[in-house]
Formats: structure tokens, sequence, C-alpha cells
């Protein structure tokens, strides 16, 4: 049996592409310990569709990605341009200090 191995979350909390959102699920994935098809069978998604999401493969429901993403643990944001920013400084500050707690 394969031994899984936690990935860290990425360190810039921007997403700006699929990639990057699927390299969050990942390390939200393997830090709580499943694998990709018990991941997938929580989700109540193929593991086909699930594998596709981690390594951020276009053409799935962007409804069945934020649900994932949800699932999984991952909280997306919206902020408008002029202060993302400002509150990017400020998340990897509470990042660093949470880490570090």
């Amino acid at each position: 049996m394969k031994r899984l191995v936690k990935k860290p979350f990425p360190s810039d909390p921007e997403i700006l592409t699929p990639a990057q959102l699927g390299l969050a699920i990942h390390a939200a994935r393997t830090q709580s310990g499943l694998t990709q098809e018990e991941a997938a069978l929580f989700c109540n998604i193929s593991k086909q569709t699930y594998v596709g999401i981690e390594l951020g493969k276009e053409g799935t429901a962007i409804g069945s990605i934020l649900e994932v993403a949800r699932n999984m643990g991952v909280a997306l944001f919206v902020v408008p341009s002029l202060q993302r920013d400002k509150l990017k400084r400020q998340l990897s500050i509470l990042m660093v200090t949470a880490d570090g707690a």
C-alpha cells in the first residue's frame, strides 16, 4: 500500500488557475489522510473527475469544483481587485502566524 504524504498548502493564497486550486485541494486531501478514491466517494463524484480537479484539468463544471473544494475544507473568497494586494499581504501574515502557533 502506498504511503500518503502530506503536502503543504500553497504559500500564495491567490488562485488564478485551475491548477493552483487543484494544488490547494490536493494539500487539503493529503493533510486529511484521504486517498483520492476516498475523497471522490466523500464528494460523491467519480475518482476520474476528482483526479482531474486535483490536476487542474479544465472541463469540470464550476459547481462541482466548488463543492469539492468546500468538502475538502478549502475556502474561496471574492475580493475586489483594488483591495487584492492589501488583503494578500494580510493573509500571508495570518498564514505564517497560524503555521507558527
